[in-house]
C-alpha cells in the first residue's frame, strides 16, 4: 500500500514539474520570437514611446516637450524612465505591462497620476503625492503585471537609477 501511494505521488510530482519547465520554456522562448519582432521606438525628445525591454533593459530620459504617453513591455527585463525633465501633454496615457520583469518611472513632484494596472502575482507602487489640483499635469497608467512590478516615484529615490 505504502509503495502505491509513493508511485503515486512520484508520477504527480514529475508530471507537475514536467508541465512547469514546459511552460517556463514556452514562455521564454515566446518572449524570444517577439523581442525579434518588436523593437522600441522613441528617444529623449520624443512626445510618444514604445519601450520594449525582453531580456534585457532599456533606460530612457525624457525632454519631451508634450509628452503623450506610449507604451511599455518588461518581459523577463527592466524599463527605467525618467520623465522629470519632460512637460506632460493634455490627456496623457501609459499602457505597461511587465511580464516577469520591472517598469520603473520617474515623475516630478505636482503631477497626478491615476493608475488602472492590475498585478497577478506582482505590484504596483504609485509612490507621488497626491494632489487634488485640476489644473495638475495628469498621467494615466493602464496595464497589467504578471509576476512582475510597476513603480511610479516623484522623489529622487522612489525608484531605481536609469
Amino acid at each position: 500500500m505504502l509503495a502505491t501511494v509513493r508511485s503515486v505521488s512520484m508520477r504527480l510530482f514529475r508530471a507537475l514539474g514536467l508541465t512547469t519547465l514546459g511552460a517556463f520554456a514556452g514562455f521564454a522562448g515566446a518572449a524570444a520570437l517577439l523581442k525579434r519582432a518588436v523593437p522600441s521606438r522613441g528617444d529623449a525628445e520624443s512626445d510618444e514611446v514604445a519601450l520594449v525591454a525582453i531580456f534585457d533593459g532599456a533606460a530612457l530620459k525624457s525632454r519631451a516637450t508634450a509628452f503623450r504617453g506610449g507604451s511599455m513591455l518588461a518581459w523577463f527585463g527592466g524599463i527605467a524612465v525618467d520623465l522629470r525633465e519632460a512637460k506632460l501633454a493634455p490627456d496623457a496615457h501609459l499602457s505597461v505591462h511587465a511580464l516577469l520583469g520591472g517598469i520603473a518611472i520617474r515623475v516630478p513632484p505636482g503631477w497626478r497620476i491615476e493608475s488602472n494596472v492590475h498585478a497577478l502575482g506582482g505590484g504596483v507602487a504609485i509612490d507621488a503625492p497626491y494632489t487634488d489640483d485640476a489644473e495638475a499635469p495628469r498621467l494615466v497608467l493602464d496595464g497589467f503585471t504578471l509576476l512582475g512590478g510597476v513603480a511610479v516615484g516623484a522623489r529622487a529615490g522612489d525608484v531605481a537609477e536609469g
